[in-house]
């Protein structure tokens, strides 16, 4: 599930304005960060350890460096301490 939701997320950050709306990227993309958002703790790290695994394993430089700022970009890392 995460592999896919990572999927989905660095398909639309790739997109060119006459490819899909940018209002409706941006929507998209705030709704996936608030959801995130209100994951329990435990599940918020889990997701984060898979990125990061996926990011670790990732052959491509920008779609590693777009799981490796994930976390952060999506709220995951907002309540870390």
């Amino acid at each position: 599930m995460a592999e896919a939701l990572a999927d989905v997320l660095w398909f639309i950050d790739g997109t060119e304005d006459d490819q899909m709306d940018q209002d409706d990227a941006v929507k998209v993309t705030e709704g996936v960060a608030h959801v995130i958002s209100t994951l329990p703790h435990d599940q918020r790290r889990e997701l984060i350890q898979l990125v990061e695994a996926m990011a670790a394993a990732e052959p491509d430089p920008a779609r590693r460096a777009f799981l490796e700022e994930f976390p952060e970009n999506f709220g995951l890392t907002d309540d870390e301490s």
